[in-house]
């Protein structure tokens, strides 16, 4: 038997025990026995019904649903006393109930949820609270309402949704926080071309790619180049790739010089005549997820020797600094490139795994 703070949970025997009239259906219709079990629910031969416990789902489409009994504890949970890491209004209050349950549905990105990265899943992690009413005399404090303290996690990776949750008894800390992860990205040049009359060469460059045995890649001067960056192994709608820096080398080496820098903070650098052009992505790209991509567009140029400023006519290599962001209510992961000040600067990047990706090479040709 679990047990929270103040009163002991239902064993497992004993949840599923609720009339006819008092189940509420649980999962797809038609749902079987083993995966009525496996979102932990009860079955009874013909339906799968929410047993009297609380029951933590995680939805594909990055939703939270939360089922709470009232019956999941003795003395029974006062189900108007309920309220998340971000309160019990708007989207994180009750949106359905009835005498013996209270069902709570919000984006696993709302309500207070806290994101973080843990190798291959991205987690999301909430807490739901009881609230109990104490009575205060001239010698002490008391309580007789069952004190119900909740941690619970979606947990998404390429291939899986999973849902965790853990009653806090009175001794119990925190579920720990969880360390970061490697981001994977990578990042290529689109090298589609238009051959209708009326198509637009930014989207139709984004439809191929060059691939490892066409490098190096020749361009003329003000040829553009087309760049991609995007998030590998990641089906979260929620997460946002961000780029911070993007800059060109005539090495390999992305700390090599000479340097010029094609983005600044996810904007186009403003030193330069002619400037990067970020290039939207968004439902109407086609892709599964658009904010897992970046795209900008880049004027070919070729350095120059700084003493005689003759043109050194070298390759180029192009690097992105990458970091990913959870797209959460009240905040946003988008720069905003015309204003003086951005909304994604240096706090995105000194609390985040920053990783640099580059191109491979891309080669100057006066013909």
């Amino acid at each position: 038997m679990q047990f929270s703070r103040y009163g002991p949970l239902l064993s497992d025997a004993t949840k599923c025990q609720l009339d006819d009239a008092d189940k509420i259906p649980c999962g797809e219709p038609g749902i079987d026995a083993s995966h009525c079990g496996a979102i932990n629910c009860c079955f009874d031969g013909q339906q799968c019904y929410y047993g009297r416990t609380v029951t933590v789902q995680c939805t594909i489409d990055g939703q939270f649903v939360l089922v709470v009994a009232r019956d999941a504890t003795l003395p029974r949970i006062s189900l108007d006393s309920i309220s998340l890491l971000g309160g019990s209004d708007g989207p994180c209050g009750v949106a359905d109930y009835n005498a013996d349950f209270a069902i709570y549905q919000f984006p696993v990105t709302a309500c207070g949820t806290r994101a973080t990265v843990q190798g291959d899943y991205v987690v999301y992690e909430n807490k739901m609270v009881s609230s109990y009413e104490v009575g205060v005399g001239p010698l002490g404090a008391i309580t007789r309402d069952s004190h119900y303290e909740l941690y619970f996690q979606c947990r998404y990776s390429t291939t899986s949704v999973e849902s965790l949750a853990v009653a806090l008894s009175s001794n119990d800390p925190p579920l720990p926080v969880v360390a970061s992860g490697p981001l994977r990205v990578e990042l290529r040049l689109g090298n589609g071309q238009c051959v209708t009359k009326g198509c637009v060469e930014e989207q139709v460059a984004y439809t191929s790619y060059y691939n490892e045995a066409e490098y190096p890649v020749t361009k003329v001067l003000r040829d553009p180049v087309y760049v991609e960056v995007r998030m590998l192994a990641r089906t979260d709608p929620n997460l946002v790739l961000v780029l911070g820096r993007c800059w060109a080398t005539s090495t390999p080496n992305p700390n090599s010089v000479p340097q010029w820098d094609l983005l600044v903070n996810g904007c186009p650098y403003k030193e330069d005549h002619y400037l990067t052009n970020l290039v939207p992505v968004d439902g109407s790209s086609g892709l599964p997820y658009p904010s897992h991509y970046k795209r900008f567009v880049l004027k070919m140029f070729t350095f120059v020797n700084p003493t005689s400023m003759a043109p050194l006519k070298e390759r180029i290599y192009i690097h992105c600094s990458t970091a990913v962001c959870s797209q959460t209510a009240g905040a946003t992961c988008q720069p905003k490139c015309n204003r003086r000040r951005r909304d994604v600067g240096s706090a995105l990047w000194n609390s985040n795994p920053v990783s640099v990706v580059s191109s491979g090479e891309v080669i100057y040709t006066q013909y």
